[in-house]
């Protein structure tokens, strides 16, 4: 099949034009990985996502999430775009839809014009040696303490030095790895920003796979299960968070539908 449905949607946010966009591209069985990636890369977007019908018991669908630059084992926003164009525009009519990934089982609500996602919880761990390069490149805050689970997590004073940093995502790129700064919120219980040149991506709009350490780092420190959040990008995000064990979270927020088009592959060979 040389032509494939394609759809754009802005996760995490009640607007156009904020939150994180993600492009959705419905399949009935997988492309050749280097074509998606491909693909990911003309869409220039932070998150392409695909997914195919599942013959995993429990699942609907299996999905896959690409970067610029990668391929990546979990996303938040794209899989909350996904959930949207499933519910809203593919007739999906079950009371919860679960996607089988690499980071295992995610199931998602929808619960009046919000998506409610279970993800799993990684709690990062503190690090007293970190790589040299990682807080030059945040410009020589001050620091508060510094984690690693999969991505590095800098904890800093308050919003406004979150607010303020500016990266140099030249040095930033020899890391060649992703880094989350994060601190207690003045108008929520914690803001963040989400750095990944190494991805193709210098700073990502929202995201929610970054609360999958988030909401376990900042539930322990605040002693709250249910917290909101935001992160302070240009675009701009809110996410509904909740610690639901030690294996779980939730990460929840709102989508708006952008644009729906054709990809044709014709010309391809």
């Amino acid at each position: 099949m040389k032509k494939h449905k394609i759809y754009q949607a802005d996760a995490f946010a009640h607007k156009l034009f904020a939150g994180n966009p993600a492009a959705v591209i419905p399949l009935e069985e997988w492309l050749p990985d280097d074509l998606m990636l491909r693909i990911a890369q003309e869409n220039n977007l932070s998150e392409t996502v695909f997914f195919v019908p599942s013959e995993t018991t429990g699942a609907d669908y299996d999905i896959r999430w690409f970067t610029p630059g990668f391929e990546i084992n979990l996303c938040g926003h794209a899989t909350l775009a996904s959930a949207f164009i499933l519910f809203e525009k593919l007739n999906f009519n079950k009371p919860k839809l679960v996607f089988s990934s690499q980071s295992g089982l995610l199931t998602v609500t929808k619960e009046g014009n919000r998506f409610c996602m279970d993800f799993p919880s990684w709690k990062p761990e503190r690090k007293d040696n970190y790589p040299p390069e990682l807080l030059p490149s945040l410009g020589n805050p001050d620091v508060v303490g510094v984690y690693f689970y999969r991505e590095w997590v800098v904890e800093l004073n308050n919003e406004k030095a979150v607010r303020e940093c500016t990266p140099d995502f030249t040095l930033m790129r020899k890391l060649n790895e992703m880094v989350i700064i994060t601190a207690p919120g003045d108008t929520a219980d914690f803001v963040s920003r989400f750095f990944g040149p190494a991805a193709g991506v210098d700073e990502d709009p929202v995201t929610g796979s970054a609360h999958s350490q988030l909401i376990p780092f900042w539930s322990e420190k605040l002693g709250k299960t249910k917290m909101f959040a935001k992160q302070l990008s240009y675009r701009g995000g809110e996410i509904w968070c909740e610690q639901l064990n030690t294996e779980r979270v939730t990460i929840s927020g709102d989508c708006v539908f952008y644009m729906e088009g054709e990809i044709d592959l014709t010309n391809l060979d």
